[in-house]
């Protein structure tokens, strides 16, 4: 059998019948890229989650679950159990194995982003991806209680500059009618994008969380016991409580036994994580819901595949005279069915580049939503191998199915000639 001949008689036959065969080809191709998408994104998201934090041993917070601890310090979702006394935090700090400690103060927010309270320990010791500091993209970290840098999103979306001022919500909904309007923030820097929850936070440092909440106890504002800025200065802003911090140890071969003793500490009910830990059963349970999407969305391909058998089984009472024609030249049986199976192949192989084409423009559009939305940082990379064998599959399975009416074109060709041309 001439491969050539058989390839430009299949492209010729697909070509006449484009009209037909081009609202599968778009089925086939949209159930691709949903099945690229998924897996693309699976792995973007994994990357993006584990890149959130490193070089963090410990995370230590008021006693609770390890992915409620890990997800409300790290990524800004849900709330702290309860608080850690201050003289709790200066214990750690005496622990001669604890090389730094990053306070970490929740509770307030500024129009739906996170305010985080902490320390100039923070820039200094925390660390995502491998091993990167977070740094300013202009300004410079706060220096006054009522100083305010911002994350690389917070700023883009509310179109901030240094210099501008800013007033701060108390609670950590999106949307709140106590505002600490007697006590803006100056911002003095605005941090370079990380594509983590950074760029979604704002940060003040802990004296300006206790200077706003003077006279808020009862959680909200009491007349004439709040204070302006130059009052607040003056008093003593030491805080009372912090809602978690991060940890580093000096020796890594201690990490187990200080966690161990902080989680059976006697001080209060305290828990210390290990972020890997935390983050390896976070993805663990979700690693159940991304299988079962992605084998629903490998059904749907099947499916699809199915259809375009259906299709070219349909077309095989239109092409009984093609087929008289091709066998009264010398066309073999053999060559009448290889022409359906590379039908299929073709078919299958437009089909890939399309979905490649459609999920990179998809991914292009998604990734300032995703960013904006969920503090996940999707970029366009090359496929990996996982992608590329999904890819490749595809039209190998296409050439398994081809062989359906491939094996029914060989059984009828075998008796056809041309006295059985249909008359017109």
């Amino acid at each position: 059998m001439n491969l050539r001949l058989a390839l430009s008689l299949a492209m010729a036959s697909l070509w006449y019948r484009r009209r037909v065969l081009a609202l599968v080809t778009l089925t086939l191709t949209l159930s691709i890229t949903l099945l690229l998408g998924v897996q693309y994104l699976r792995t973007e998201v994994k990357q993006s989650f584990t890149s959130t934090t490193s070089g963090t041993d410990l995370i230590v917070g008021a006693r609770s679950g390890q992915l409620n601890l890990l997800l409300y310090t790290v990524f800004h979702i849900g709330d702290a159990t309860n608080n850690i006394r201050w003289s709790t935090y200066e214990k750690l700090q005496e622990d001669e194995r604890i090389g730094w400690l990053v306070p970490i103060s929740l509770g307030d927010s500024y129009r739906g982003h996170r305010v985080v309270g902490t320390s100039e320990q923070f820039p200094e010791h925390f660390r995502y991806g491998r091993d990167q500091k977070p740094a300013l993209a202009e300004g410079e970290w706060f220096a006054d209680v009522f100083d305010v840098v911002l994350g690389a999103e917070v700023a883009r979306k509310h179109a901030h500059q240094t210099g501008d001022r800013v007033v701060l919500s108390h609670g950590g909904g999106k949307t709140s009618f106590s505002n600490h309007k007697d006590t803006p923030f100056t911002v003095t820097g605005i941090l370079a994008p990380t594509g983590t929850p950074v760029d979604q936070a704002v940060y003040v440092s802990l004296e300006g969380l206790e200077a706003i909440h003077i006279g808020w106890e009862s959680g909200v504002a009491i007349p004439g016991r709040t204070v302006t800025p130059e009052q607040a200065r003056q008093r003593d802003l030491t805080p009372d409580a912090i809602t978690a911090a991060f940890v580093g140890i000096d020796r890594k071969v201690l990490t187990f036994q200080v966690q161990r003793q902080i989680n059976e500490s006697q001080l209060e009910p305290l828990s210390a994580i290990l972020p890997g830990v935390a983050l390896s059963e976070l993805w663990r349970i979700m690693g159940q819901f991304e299988k079962a999407l992605l084998g629903i969305t490998g059904f749907v391909v099947v499916t699809s595949l199915v259809g375009l058998v259906a299709v070219l089984l349909t077309l095989q009472a239109q092409r009984r005279q093609e087929v008289a024609i091709l066998r009264a030249t010398g066309a073999s049986p053999a060559l009448i069915s290889a022409l359906h199976v590379i039908e299929c192949i073709l078919l299958a192989i437009a089909a890939c580049g399309l979905a490649i084409l459609a999920g990179a423009a998809g991914i292009a559009a998604l990734s300032p939503w995703l960013l904006d939305t969920w503090g996940v940082q999707v970029g366009l990379r090359p496929l990996n191998a996982t992608e590329w064998s999904i890819i490749a599959s595809v039209p190998l399975a296409a050439l398994l199915v081809g062989l359906i009416p491939a094996l029914q074109a060989w059984r009828g060709s075998r008796k056809q000639g041309l006295g059985h041309v249909a008359p017109e």
